[in-house]
């Protein structure tokens, strides 16, 4: 694999995933070695962060971002975004805590944003040819794949999984974007920056990934996520597509 493009901070948000956490980050440092990892914990009652902050102590790779509660699965990136961007971090990644993102697959999506023609923005897909998707229930697998093609129509893009969770941001993409103005939960908020990076003229790269579904827990997604990506989504849409007709400012 190709040297990513300066050092590495994978975010990793939790919620009650003291028994996920060990196993995810053990697989971590051993697929990108060289990676750091910032653990962002709102406040798990199952003492994920007391956990998080044993692992920091025993290898300076680790560092724990506490959280007052519960904020929302954007927030939480947020937050981990405003850290890596205080340091001298070139390259962010997002990834599950519940190894449902297999970190022996992030090896390949940091070297897309070198090969070829390079990217910006790496998404870890599951519909693209190589992706796949195991231990879904079938009602799991069409209420995603209708999501990705409802933002694809609604939005005109050519992104196949804009939904993924488990993505890598250059730096710069991330001190362009106006991150201050993201309100954005669940996969909306996955959705939200993506769209926000095409409009900004970034290079967007999905790589095919296994998406595994959790072992120990549950999901944190209910009907008010899906019901805030959808009206997003299609406030998006229209907004893009109405533009050409605002009147525009004589120079």
């Amino acid at each position: 694999m190709a040297e990513p493009p300066g050092p590495v901070l994978v975010v990793i948000p939790t919620y009650e995933e003291r028994e996920n956490l060990g196993r995810v980050v053990a697989r971590l440092n051993a697929a990108v070695p060289t990676a750091d990892i910032l653990v962002v914990d709102d406040a798990s009652p199952d003492g994920t962060g007391e956990l998080a902050e044993e692992m920091a102590a025993e290898d300076p790779r680790v560092r724990v971002l506490h959280r007052e509660g519960k904020n929302g699965l954007g927030a939480a990136y947020l937050a981990g975004f405003r850290h890596a961007l205080s340091g001298e971090h070139q390259v962010v990644v997002e990834m599950d805590a519940d190894g449902s993102h297999a970190p022996e697959d992030l090896p390949a999506l940091l070297a897309a944003l070198d090969d070829g023609p390079g990217a910006d923005v790496v998404l870890g897909s599951r519909y693209v040819p190589g992706g796949q998707v195991v231990n879904w229930p079938v009602h799991r697998q069409w209420l995603s794949r209708g999501a990705n093609l409802y933002a694809r129509f609604a939005l005109g893009v050519p992104i196949r999984d804009i939904t993924a969770g488990y993505r890598v941001y250059r730096r710069q993409v991330l001190e362009e974007l106006d991150l201050d103005s993201v309100i954005s939960q669940g996969y909306c908020f996955q959705i939200d920056l993506a769209w926000r990076a095409l409009q900004a003229g970034f290079r967007v790269r999905e790589v095919p990934i296994t998406f595994t579904e959790r072992e120990i827990g549950s999901s944190k997604m209910d009907a008010s996520v899906m019901g805030e990506a959808f009206v997003n989504v299609a406030r998006w849409g229209l907004e893009h597509r109405t533009s050409w007709l605002r009147p525009r400012a004589r120079v």
